[in-house]
């Protein structure tokens, strides 16, 4: 989104003036006339992107006033660089003066019309009307047009119907909400309108009603729609206030089931409200939703039903459907390809549909022949490309189009990532941040950039347009994916020409060309590069104006050293490098001119030093470093002294330079995995803002004067692992724990490894009452007998327990009030599961236990089902036992 690009120069005007005076001294007032007029363009699109039917012409405006900021960035960061890597005087000077010149030209030559362009676009739009609002309008202008229901070819509902009824069964004391919810295509509709002409349901409920809300309902409307449902009389001139009354009379008279097809906002559904009676609670509401917030708020005692993809095998029969109706069959020529074809819709329905029909065209026309089969493999290949058609492209913007300026960049960043990718959301959450899609906003003037990216990041799940892989312990999202559909729809609408956010570099499979041409590459913004990479480097790109390049590969790039320095050549003003896949054999020295990077992942085959020059990058927030033979990584450089710097991380045991010195490291939140020679006083008290650290190394005497931890008063996450190599960790147990008093106060995630301990020592961890999350690997503790027959872990919510030789473990009822997690593996010794832990507990992992741990294991679920009434099962709450395979 154009706005969030004027955004994010601004701000780097706002720190250039700030951090770097000195340079931006003789254009001082240039650059304060341009933030003058950036802001002015800020606002102008801020309240543009709520407007419906903004038309060609602000489209038109907008792509200008977006190819002006990026003249500019590339113009200030480029005088910038020059000043910085100049050596003289003279061309310091000279790179000033030249700065304030091109700063100057620009504006007057490219910003003001554009500003003037944008007075005279705000003066049209407040004469056409007023900006858009929650959506619901009082005319019959935007009066929504209801979706073809489909009643033939449903295939994989049956058992989701069946749920969903179920619910509908149940009494309870007042009108119950049953929610569907899913991403856009998935059938929500369609199982709602099965549910609707099922049999039970038409025998149990003697009313139904069916109403369609959609994004732009009109309230009164919708009112009187369910009113025809009980008299013929013409309501129509009464107001919305008595509608209600009168609607909220015959809903309370009779048992009824009101359908709400496609509620969008919280905010509708507090609307519509009003007419459901208090009592009557034989009656049920069920409404569909691509938005989770929307079916937790209209019940907060019942999860939503999330509505699930179809199976390979239902993708497959609901295809052969579509293309060859109830009595055909699929030639067998055509067999293989079409499972293909059915597996790639990834489990969608509406994707499955659209393509039948363009399969189905393609076999009516040409038959059973070579020729078909031919057609079908050209859909085979690009199964994403004929998705893209109008239906399936206007099903997606609805709601790409409803999302809030601040987040649509972050949705269509998406579309970097390969097919299937499993997206960390740490990384995800960090490299929209170095992007400049998250900004500080004044309304959440006490939310850091994270905390404001991990609610974008909920969002775009809650809206159903992002799935959730896996879990962290604390409840944060650990992975998440993006539908191929979904991601389809990125690709497009970010590319060149629409937005230009992005461009992924593919190599062509019929001429062997990359596709676009390495030659054209110097028009585009951000590059991703999925396969090919090493191919793609040995062709010398030259991308001046390119500013993010994303690197994907299943396969790790061996990188000769001669070519050890091609991306910092050939892209001068990148912002982001992620470069994990490319296998560095030294710390390429060059990306240190780099000046304007923010976010840099390298993976180093056998570097175990970073320069002390990397402190150059002032603008840098995030470096991650992988390495696979170094256990340590020493750092020359005064990474504490980085002004900027938010997040170093590392699996190797840091090495920090001993002579920094200076001020507190104010932004710096995730240093890990330190050295415990570095864990030094003066470290920690300049990094006493730190939420997350590891510490890798001879633990026994860090732990045993650890003044300097109980300093770290922000500190939320610590993993400490025992690394005393070449010895193996048994022989040097540590003998004990700090106090309780001595952990950082505000600790919620703990993980210990390799550290031998006596199960004695956990009455230590009793003692801290923060502690959330407990996780113990590799030995962490050792010994046959655990006994937790106390009253400790009042707060403990998670406990992993791996790789230890734990037989025997007694528990109290007291003793884990608010365990609600354990997962339990590779405990190869271990007894029995206490059956005191069953109180609380919602979840157990099991993976390579005993026997007899597993057969304690299901006399809990069965003391969970008989405390827990069947109608609770589905609800928040509950209990999930997961064995794995083989453990039975």
């Amino acid at each position: 989104m154009t706005d969030a690009t004027v955004g994010f120069l601004l701000e780097n005007v706002k720190e250039l003036c700030l951090y770097h005076y000195k340079l931006s001294s003789e254009s001082e007032s240039e650059l304060k006339n341009l933030k003058a007029n950036l802001e002015e363009l800020k606002g102008f699109l801020q309240d543009a992107a709520q407007r419906y039917d903004k038309g060609e012409a602000f489209k038109q405006l907008e792509k200008q006033i977006r190819e002006a900021v990026y003249e500019m960035e590339d113009t200030i960061d480029s005088c910038v660089t020059k000043a910085v890597g100049g050596s003289k005087f003279i061309s310091w000077l000279n790179t000033k003066i030249s700065l304030a010149k091109e700063v100057r030209s620009l504006r007057e030559g490219t910003v003001k019309p554009l500003v003037d362009a944008a007075r005279t676009a705000v003066h049209n739009m407040n004469i056409a009307g007023p900006a858009a609002g929650s959506g619901v309008h009082d005319t019959k202008d935007h009066a929504p047009k209801a979706p073809l229901l489909r009643e033939d070819n449903v295939v994989g509902f049956d058992d989701e119907a069946d749920k969903i009824i179920g619910y509908l069964s149940e009494e309870k004391k007042e009108v119950e909400v049953i929610s569907i919810i899913g991403m856009p295509g998935l059938g929500k509709t369609t199982l709602a309108w099965m549910i609707y002409r099922d049999p039970r349901i038409r025998y149990e409920f003697p009313t139904l009603i069916w109403v369609y809300v959609s994004q732009e309902f009109n309230r009164k409307e919708l009112f009187l729609n369910i009113m025809k449902k009980f008299t013929k009389q013409d309501m129509s001139r009464k107001d919305e206030q008595e509608l209600i009354e009168i609607l909220r009379g015959y809903l309370e008279a009779g048992k009824f089931l009101l359908f709400m097809d496609d509620v969008w906002t919280t905010d509708a559904w507090d609307l519509i409200k009003p007419i459901l009676p208090k009592g009557n609670g034989s009656s049920k509401v069920l409404i569909t939703s691509r938005h989770k917030e929307v079916g937790s708020h209209a019940n907060l005692e019942r999860n939503p039903h999330q509505l699930r993809f179809l199976t390979q095998k239902e993708s497959w029969e609901l295809l052969q459907l579509e293309v060859f109706g109830k009595d055909g069959t699929c030639p067998e020529i055509l067999e293989w390809l079409g499972k293909d074809i059915a597996y790639k819709c990834k489990g969608v329905p509406l994707a499955i549909v659209v393509i039948g029909g363009i399969l189905q065209k393609k076999y009516a026309t040409k038959g059973e022949d070579i020729a078909t089969k031919r057609e079908w493999e050209k859909v085979a290949e690009s199964v994403g490309s004929y998705l893209n058609e109008d239906r399936m492209e206007n099903i997606i913007s609805l709601s790409y189009n409803k999302l809030p300026y601040n987040l649509r960049d972050c949705f269509l960043y998406l579309g970097m990532f390969p097919e299937d990718y499993e997206i960390p959301a740490w990384k995800l959450i960090r490299l929209w941040i170095a992007e400049g899609f998250v900004q500080e906003d004044p309304r959440k003037h006490e939310q850091c950039l994270e905390e404001i990216a991990e609610e974008n990041l909920e969002e775009l799940i809650n809206r159903n347009l992002l799935m959730v892989d896996k879990m962290k312990p604390d409840g944060e999202v650990k992975t998440c994916r993006v539908h191929d559909m979904i991601r389809e729809f990125c690709r497009n609408e970010a590319g060149f020409k629409e937005q230009n956010l992005f461009q992924e570099i593919r190599m062509s499979k019929d001429s062997g060309v990359f596709v676009p041409q390495v030659s054209e590459i110097g028009r585009y913004r951000r590059l991703c590069i999925h396969s090919y990479v090493w191919d793609f480097l040995q062709k010398k790109p030259k991308g001046p104006h390119v500013r993010s390049l994303l690197c994907f590969s299943k396969e790790p790039i061996q990188l000769p050293k001669e070519h050890i320095h091609t991306i910092p050549v050939a892209f001068n003003l990148l912002r982001v490098l992620d470069a994990v896949p490319i296998r560095f054999s030294r710390f390429p020295a060059k990306i240190t001119l780099l000046f304007h990077l923010r976010y840099i992942a390298l993976y180093g085959d056998d570097f175990n030093i970073i320069p002390d020059a990397i402190s150059k990058l002032w603008n840098v927030q995030t470096i991650t470093v992988d390495t696979s033979s170094s256990r340590t990584l020493k750092i020359d450089a005064d990474i504490l002294n980085m002004k900027q710097l938010r997040h170093f991380k590392t699996k190797a045991s840091i090495i920090l330079n001993k002579n920094g010195k200076g001020d507190p490291a104010e932004y710096l939140q995730t240093l890990g995995r330190l050295s415990p020679d570095s864990c030094t006083e003066e470290v920690l008290e300049r990094a006493k803002n730190l939420k997350i650290l590891g510490i890798r190394g001879k633990l026994e005497a860090l732990l045993a004067d650890s003044k300097s931890l109980e300093k770290l008063v922000r500190l939320e996450k610590l993993k400490l692992v025992n690394d005393v190599f070449p010895l193996p960790a048994k022989e040097n147990p540590l003998k004990g724990l700090p106090q309780p008093h001595k952990f950082p106060p505000k600790l919620r995630i703990l993980t210990l490894s390799g550290t031998y301990l006596e199960w004695k020592n956990m009455s230590t961890l009793e003692g801290v009452h923060t502690l959330e999350v407990l996780k113990l690997k590799d030995n962490a503790f050792t010994g046959s007998f655990w006994d937790a027959d106390g009253d400790g872990f009042r707060s403990l919510q998670f406990l992993h327990i791996e790789r230890v030789d734990l037989q025997f473990w007694k528990v109290s009822e007291k003793g884990f009030p608010k365990l609600g997690c354990l997962v339990l593996k590779k405990c190869k010794k271990l007894d029995q599961v206490p059956l005191g832990l069953a109180k609380s507990l919602k979840k157990l992992d099991m993976e390579r236990v005993t026997k007899s741990a597993v057969a304690s294991a299901r006399e809990i679920e069965e003391k969970k089902k008989k405390e827990m009434p069947g109608q609770q099962v589905n609800k928040r709450g509950g209990f999930k036992l997961i064995i794995a395979p083989g453990d039975e």
